[in-house]
This record gives structure tokens, sequence and C-alpha cells, in this order.
């Protein structure tokens, strides 16, 4: 996968040359590059920025250094491409997104700053995403947010491939409590199924478990999730001991 960023805080993304994700760009398995589109500004005073045209506090970035930036990127790495605005009037980014994400060979960030967009930057764009109902400086925590879930769906990014598939959210129900040694920790003990050896009742108690952490958290994922039989029975069992 190969993955470009738009900011002009390009310092801000070293962080994702640590952990997984730098073990990732290691291995070549992804390869991130950051574009800085002040660099492609064509005013004396380098500025990326201006105020809106009617009035109006704050500024809004400018469409010709982001085109610019764009055109650049386009002949530097030909190729469809799906390219996500920062925006929070986006669609909320989750689990789905992540994983149709990490689907493409390319993707490419636009992150934004100051008061917003030029609005024809958005006809630059496929996406246009927000990582909640709140409003951050910019868009670059967003964005390696969503680069951190979306890699963690492409193959040999993770140790052990099962691991995002059993994380929370990857089938609209909440992860099962995990335990590790000592089984007896300040007199607060590990539930004996998961000591018992009894892979079967462990299986069943970690599914029970997630659909009571989610019913109990997130009754609103239920309403999304595709339940098997099993699991709605289970379902059934927890809501008539509440």
């Amino acid at each position: 996968m190969d993955i470009t960023i738009l900011s002009i805080f390009p310092k801000m993304f070293q962080a994702l040359n640590e952990s997984l994700i730098g073990k990732a760009q290691e291995k070549e398995l992804v390869n991130i590059d950051v574009v800085d589109f002040r660099d492609f500004t064509t005013n004396k005073q380098n500025h990326v920025d201006d105020a809106p045209y009617g009035g109006g506090a704050g500024m809004l970035l400018q469409a010709q250094p982001i085109y610019d930036a764009m055109d650049y990127v386009e002949k530097k790495k030909p190729g469809k491409k799906r390219v996500v605005l920062l925006d929070p009037a986006g669609k909320t980014f989750n689990t789905k997104m992540a994983k149709d994400f990490a689907k493409e060979d390319q993707l490419v960030f636009i992150c934004g700053h100051y008061e917003g967009f030029d609005e024809r930057v958005k006809d630059l764009v496929t996406d246009e995403v927000s990582i909640g109902d709140y409003i951050l400086t910019g868009g670059e925590l967003p964005t390696m947010s969503m680069i951190d879930a979306t890699l963690r769906f492409v193959p040999g990014v993770l140790g052990n491939s099962f691991s995002a598939e059993e994380e929370s959210f990857s089938n609209n129900l909440l992860e099962y409590p995990q335990y590790s040694r000592p089984a007896d920790f300040r007199g607060k003990k590990v539930p004996d199924v998961l000591i018992s050896g009894d892979h079967e009742k462990i299986r069943l108690w970690r599914l029970e478990q997630a659909l009571k952490k989610t019913l109990e958290r997130r009754p609103d994922l239920l309403e999304h999730a595709s339940l098997t039989d099993e699991e709605k029975k289970l379902l059934r069992k927890i809501r008539q001991n509440n």
C-alpha cells in the first residue's frame, strides 16, 4: 500500500515511524510520504490561506497550493487513488471504512487547518471523513488515527493475523475481557473458565462477555450487528438475567 499525506506540518507524522507502522514500513508493506503543500504556494509571503469571500471569521486554505501539490503527487505516483479530505462535516470514520481503505493500492489524505478549505478543493477528493463530532486544530491527528486503524487490516502488519478480527468493533461487538499472569493478583482472580483448558467453554464465555459488554456500553452497535443464531440465543439469555 502507498499512502501520501498532504499537510503543512509534516514533522507531526514522524510518529508513524514508530511501533507497528514503523515496522510495516521497514518490511515494505506500506510506503508513507508526507508532502508539505506550503512548498507549492505561488505568493511571496508563502501563505496557503486567505480570507473568505463574503467576509466571516477565520482563514481558508486556498485551492491553488493543494491542487498543485496533488498534480505533483499524480506525476510522481500515477494511478487510481482514493483521496480523503479530513473534514468535521464528513462521514464518521469506523472499522468498516478502515477495512475498505485497506483494500486500496493508493491512499491520499489532505489535512486541513485554520477555518476550513476553499470549496473547490473538494473536487479533488473521493471521501470527506471525520473522526467524531468535535473540532481539532487540524487534520493531522485524525489522519494518523485513520492510518493506524487502516493498516491493521493490511496483511502482514499485525503479528497475529487474527488480532484485528477479534478486536472491538470488528464485528460490531466490543472485545471480551482479557487476563494475563499471575492468575491471582492482589486477590483479583482470573475467571476459572480461562484456565480450565476447555477451548469450547472459553470460546462461549468470551462470546457471552463480548455481547454483555456491548449491551451495557454500546447497545447501538447491536442494532447493526449481523448476529448468528448462537449469538442471538446468548443475547436473549443475557437480557433475561439483567
